[in-house]
């Protein structure tokens, strides 16, 4: 690729992109190329979403946040370099080991806050939390860092019109189980949108169930805007109950209802893991 990187096999893909491990021939570092599926290389928007998901992620340095290394074209093919994170994604774990005690799960999440409280001050939303884009990172010593991955949704809070027509207020955008009900709506986003989608991820990552469920995705959706969640220690009796109401204030159906910032969830998640 551009006579740099030597793609060696595919680990992933999604709706856009597939997803290389790659080797870097100018650093001998092993790198993570996405690239833009051939039939999608005439699309312009999709390109255009893929070149604003380089611009953002660039803007990003945590280490609970997977930046953007390069964004580049060869032959017409538009692609983007970010580091090669050994692990797994949150969604294999769940599949693999069903629910996480509360000793594993609430530390990731306070992770995940801190990364995407870094997103939000910088004026980035992410809009599309969900298992398939948080990897669990192995790190030399043998212990584990969740990192928020794919910002392809991402809105930024100040945006030029470009941006704007990718991101629409009025288009629905992201995964149904996880949508806040304004985004369901199609309303004006902020902070706590992303909240929202967090805590559903929680409600999940402790118990293996979703707060809301329907059959279709619409009716998810419908769940989401009419329905109550189920409460936490209803599925888990064990988990406390300072952690129920974190959660549930998490996914509180009026944005002004929930945590103000991921800062705050963040705080409020703090010595939860302890059992009642």
């Amino acid at each position: 690729m551009d006579g740099r990187y030597q793609m060696e096999m595919r680990v992933g893909e999604g709706g856009m992109a597939y997803v290389y491990r790659a080797k870097d021939r100018q650093s001998g570092r092993t790198v993570a190329v996405k690239v833009l599926m051939s039939r999608l290389t005439g699309d312009q928007e999709a390109v255009a979403r893929l070149r604003r998901e380089a611009q953002v992620a660039m803007r990003l340095d945590h280490p609970n946040v997977c930046g953007i290394l390069e964004w580049g074209e060869a032959g017409g093919m538009p692609y983007l370099v970010m580091p090669f994170l050994e692990g797994e994604t949150l969604s294999r774990r769940e599949t693999r080991h069903g629910p996480m005690p509360a000793t594993l799960a609430v530390p990731f999440l306070r992770q995940l806050c801190r990364g995407l409280q870094h997103a939000h001050s910088a004026g980035i939303l992410h809009r599309d939390l969900k298992p398939e884009n948080v990897m669990l990172v192995t790190e030399d010593s043998g212990s584990e860092h969740a990192v928020v991955m794919d910002f392809g949704l991402a809105k930024e809070s100040v945006a030029g019109p470009e941006v704007m027509k990718l991101t629409a207020t009025g288009i629905v955008l992201g995964t149904p189980e996880f949508m806040s009900p304004e985004q369901i709506r199609g309303k004006p986003l902020d902070a706590r949108s992303d909240i929202f989608a967090l805590g559903v991820l929680g409600f999940e990552m402790l118990t293996g169930r979703l707060p809301f469920e329907g059959n279709t995705g619409q009716d998810t959706m419908l769940a989401h805007l009419t329905g109550q969640p189920m409460r936490l220690r209803q599925v888990n009796p064990e988990l406390s109950a300072r952690l129920e109401r974190v959660i549930a204030q998490s996914m509180a159906h009026r944005a002004d209802d929930r945590f103000a910032s991921m800062q705050e969830f963040e705080e409020a998640l703090d010595g939860t893991e302890e059992t009642t």
